[in-house]
């Protein structure tokens, strides 16, 4: 093994390139002969990013080319008690991100919810996707093709499920555009979030597909998984785990608590996220729900784009109350309160695999007691799911609450933002 300097020079004469430094030096010393080439090459001093609390060889399946680490600031909203099918207790809610006030947003929504007895969630579907493109001669072979996938299930599911001891091939749904017929793989990925599991998975039943019919593969990703794009796809049938958490808020606490009314929560998401967003064409009908998923799936190691799909909710707002004896719903007693809901439709999560492994990812889904396998196996990444959903939940209310109120712009000047 060459020393440092003398791996730096063979890089800057061209000998090397910068990948092939793996191959000479151990993962520490490989990633800091990177960043004395860049240094020196921008001016730059990148003694913040060498400061990084992990092994170099730790972050080797996550990260090409090392140079160092990016640290965002994590806080944590909470503890919410979360009544789920796998959410069982009262949960910390690890939050990374440099959005001023967001933590203290989704913070106070998560206390409203607690005061209001906690949070329900169920995960209701759950099944990654992928999605390859095969080409055929016109419609009739493509006929062809749906019927022999319908007639041989089994087969398929033979193939895939030889490629990994934990996924499972659950459905594959055709869909036809000419002479091109696009097969949608769905698998139960368990506790892990399941995009490689699921693509190794598919490559082996195309191959299938490709030997018995007259199909033949274009691409592995036919883009109808739909993976990190926005997709009206996973909208409607969903991608990873599907999942809604509700909440039903006391009157009196909504005044005390969120300086409102019911009733001005239920107009601002009405004419907000659902007419709003319906005359952006928005594929997301709520007010943010991105910013937790973006902040916890950055804290616990999940794929940051597919906030892309996560993003994908729908936020509903209803006040509950008795209707006046004139049978005039628009009065309303006192009583009741104010029911809220956000169903994220396309949630990837996973509490094994992929960034997951690193250690400030680690301690963050120990916080939620959730790192690992669960019993059953995807007992955790559905927990997981279930205790984001009320933290969007959270966000949701706390959001409308803000713009109802009027007090939006003052929370975010009082916080210096």
């Amino acid at each position: 093994m060459d020393d440092p300097d003398t791996l730096a020079d063979r890089v800057r004469e061209g000998d090397l390139r910068l990948h092939e430094l793996d191959d000479h030096a151990d993962p520490e010393t490989a990633a800091a002969v990177r960043r004395e080439i860049v240094a020196a090459e921008t001016g730059v001093d990148l003694e913040s990013v060498g400061d990084y609390g992990f092994e170099a060889a730790e972050a080797e399946s996550a990260i090409e080319n090392m140079v160092g680490g990016a640290q965002i600031p994590m806080g944590v909203a909470g503890p919410v008690p979360v009544d789920g099918s796998a959410a069982d207790g009262e949960y910390y809610l690890p939050m990374a991100t440099t959005e001023g006030a967001l933590v203290a947003s989704v913070n106070r929504g998560l206390s409203v919810i607690s005061e209001s007895g906690g949070a329900t969630a169920r995960v209701t579907k759950s099944g990654m996707t992928r999605a390859p493109v095969f080409r055929v001669n016109g419609v009739a072979e493509a006929s062809e093709v749906v019927e022999w996938v319908a007639d041989n299930a089994d087969a398929l599911r033979e193939a895939a499920e030889s490629t990994t001891s934990h996924g499972e091939l659950e459905a594959v749904d055709p869909y036809v555009v000419g002479d091109s017929v696009y097969l949608r793989f769905v698998y139960d990925t368990k506790d892990a979030m399941g995009m490689n599991m699921a693509t190794i998975a598919t490559r082996e039943a195309a191959g299938v597909v490709e030997a018995e019919t007259p199909a033949d593969l274009v691409a592995l990703s036919g883009n109808l998984c739909s993976d990190k794009k926005p997709a009206a796809v996973n909208a409607v049938e969903g991608r990873g785990r599907t999942v809604t958490a509700d909440v039903l808020i006391p009157r009196d606490t909504v005044a005390d608590r969120l300086n409102t009314t019911p009733e001005a929560i239920e107009e601002a998401n009405t004419r907000k996220n659902l007419v709003g967003s319906a005359k952006a064409g928005s594929l997301g009908f709520n007010a943010h729900a991105a910013n937790t998923v973006a902040a916890v799936f950055l804290a616990t190691g999940q794929d940051a784009a597919q906030v892309v799909e996560g993003a994908n909710a729908i936020t509903t707002v209803d006040v509950r109350g008795e209707v006046s004896a004139s049978g005039d719903s628009s009065e309303r007693s006192s009583d009741g309160g104010l029911y809220a809901s956000v169903s994220l439709a396309s949630l990837e999560v996973g509490t094994v695999g992929g960034g997951t492994k690193l250690p400030t990812q680690a301690e963050a889904l120990d916080v939620l007691g959730l790192r690992g396998s669960g019993d059953p196996a995807g007992a955790n990444a559905d927990a997981l799911a279930e205790v984001i959903a009320a933290g969007a939940l959270a966000g949701e209310l706390s959001l409308l609450a803000a713009l109802a109120s009027r007090h939006l712009s003052s929370a975010h000047e009082d916080l210096g933002r």
